[in-house]
């Protein structure tokens, strides 16, 4: 049997949800539904829990999974591993510098793994939030996505005030809820000796549940980034084995490591898990633990 999950409340909600709100998209309907979860009782949760998820077979076909965002083109669509997210537009030089070292970083990686980036798809740019009619964006760099089979990142770096002002600032969890499904999962309480937190968070434990989010990996270009070079490297759920973490949590890894982490997070070969100790930025997860009640 699959774990539980929001499936059976997206089969019986979602469409009902998608009718109140039509001008939305596939990500708010979802985060609408799971608000819906977060408000059934204790009792509710637990009998929610013996309820058999949907069929995975059918979970690929339903209108929860397979509707339209308006965000698909710059996340979901591309053909990148992950996607770099840029937060923060007060430094072009500084921004400049990171994303030539990205690319050489990139093209290196390439020149080291058995099957070579084309050269010209290397970190490719959206320069929008909005909707691509003809199937292709272009970014600073004048490439379109389509040339970017086997680029590693997709850069998500809007030139238009609205969708600048959108990201600026954003926090992890704004930027899962941006780029990402929302689901939930159980999750094991506490060990021996530990209290559950206290007041519960969703992101964290409510009931012995959870939220998290399903998608590309997201890697977050702030403020520091100017200065350090790094980026915040987002977690879409807690650690296991690490009660207390949470989804959302994140660390900062230096532009020139960003290639080979992606590939080998996205692989598998890799996990980080700070060898069971809790060493994510913490006032980023306090940050996260703030806004996570707010959704619509």
């Amino acid at each position: 049997m699959n774990e539980a999950n929001l499936s059976r409340l997206l089969a019986t909600d979602y469409e009902t949800v998608k009718n109140l709100f039509p001008r939305e998209g596939r990500r708010q309907w979802r985060l609408r539904v799971v608000s819906q979860f977060w408000a059934l009782s204790e009792d509710d949760k637990v009998a929610y829990a013996q309820v058999p998820p949907v069929p995975e077979s059918e979970v690929e076909e339903a209108p929860y999974t397979v509707d339209d965002d308006p965000l698909d083109a710059i996340s979901t669509d591309t053909l990148s591993l992950g996607l770099l997210v840029r937060t923060d537009f007060s430094d072009e030089p500084a921004w400049q510098t990171f994303l030539s070292k990205l690319q050489e970083g990139e093209l290196e990686y390439a020149a080291a793994s058995e099957e070579p980036l084309n050269a010209e798809s290397k970190a490719t740019e959206t320069d929008d939030m909005g909707d691509d009619d003809d199937g292709e964006e272009e970014g600073e760099t004048g490439e379109s996505s389509s040339s970017e089979a086997s680029s590693i990142f997709h850069v998500v770096n809007p030139q238009d005030i609205a969708s600048r002002k959108q990201l600026e600032g954003i926090s992890n969890l704004a930027a899962l809820r941006l780029f990402s499904d929302v689901d939930v999962r159980r999750v094991h309480g506490p060990p021996a000796g530990t209290r559950r937190i206290k007041p519960p968070n969703r992101i964290i434990d409510v009931q012995g549940w959870q939220e998290f989010y399903a998608g590309k990996m997201i890697w977050i270009y702030d403020s520091k980034s100017n200065k350090d070079q790094c980026v915040r490297v987002v977690s879409q759920k807690s650690a296991d084995g690490v009660y207390g973490s949470a989804t959302a949590d994140s660390w900062r890894a230096r532009v020139t490591h960003i290639c080979e982490l992606q590939v080998n997070l996205a692989s598998g070969a890799m996990s980080i898990d700070f060898g069971g100790m809790d060493r994510w930025d913490y006032p980023e997860r306090i940050r996260n633990m703030a806004e996570a009640e707010g959704v619509a």
